[in-house]
């Protein structure tokens, strides 16, 4: 995968934003955090529009590209206020090439041509997704960057293009990491259970809510070790790895959800979200 710009500093009178990664590829994460200023910025990258959170000294905003993004130059318009008054504030930010591999997997044919029982159960699944994901912007739970889960070999990438039994075709929105069942789960970060769940396809499951409308999801879990409601630590033991639901083995697959949209998990990992001063570049006045 093409190396990435770990961050980009801009500066303009008492303000400054970062943009982290510098450069990014369609499906990840940006975190856009802006210092220097009196009240939350506004603005956008590219069509998203922005949401500011506070965080520490300043406002953070995170954004998910979608993996359908075209490569190139997204720009970035922000309006910020600062002891100058207020301003506004021009960047970009480059997007790189996809890079998504394809692969071939055969699974069970039930999980490819699902009986009726099995698309009913599956329709209470996904109702019960959208209740979970169903939450406003609020304030970050979390005050330190993301860990890994359980560190193991990772299996298979987010992104992946698959054909499931030489037909069918689905993109893997997440991060297979390796494990045998039993092994140690671990919360990514602080945040709040919204759901513990057996799932059809993604067998025993548990969604993290960390504010923001961000999410992290464990799948195929074959025990739970926290309950609905209940808020933990980055850390905490969620649960073990397993085999169930819609799988050739055991593994965990790891997602993280912002916004409404998968994005890859390996990415956020590499964001900084207290990250020290960088080098500055001069941003575009665009005036009071």
């Amino acid at each position: 995968m093409t190396a990435l710009a770990l961050a980009l500093a801009i500066t303009l009178g008492g303000a400054e934003v970062r943009l982290a990664p510098g450069s990014a590829h369609p499906g990840d994460p940006v975190l856009i955090t802006v210092t220097g200023v009196t009240a939350a910025p506004s603005g956008r990258l590219g069509a998203e529009e922005l949401t500011f959170l506070p965080f520490h000294a300043g406002w953070q905003a995170l954004v998910g590209l979608s993996v359908e993004k075209a490569a190139g130059v997204l720009p970035l318009d922000l309006v910020v206020e600062d002891s100058d008054g207020r301003r506004a504030f021009t960047g970009s930010l480059d997007v790189l090439p996809p890079d998504f591999r394809h692969r071939q997997l055969t699974v069970s044919k039930r999980f490819t041509s699902p009986s009726k029982k099995d698309r009913a159960r599956m329709a209470q699944d996904n109702k019960a997704f959208a209740e979970a994901f169903d939450r406003d912007f609020e304030p970050w739970l979390f005050a330190g960057n993301f860990a890994w889960p359980r560190v193991a070999e990772l299996t298979a990438p987010f992104g992946d293009i698959r054909t499931l039994n030489g037909k069918k075709k689905s993109q893997h929105f997440g991060l297979d990491i390796d494990g045998e069942t039993g092994d140690p789960v671990y919360a990514a970060n602080d945040g709040e259970v919204v759901l513990v769940r057996e799932c059809f396809a993604s067998g025993n499951t548990v969604l993290l809510h960390h504010g923001g409308r961000l999410f992290t999801a464990y799948f195929h879990l074959s025990q739970f070790s926290v309950k609905d409601g209940e808020v933990v630590t980055k850390g905490k033991l969620l649960g073990r790895v397993g085999k169930t639901g819609r799988v050739t083995g055991p593994h965990l697959h790891w997602g993280v959800k912002l916004d409404g949209r998968w994005v890859d998990g390996e990415s956020l990992l590499g964001i900084d979200f207290d990250p020290p001063l960088a080098p500055a570049l001069p941003a575009v006045d665009g005036g009071r």
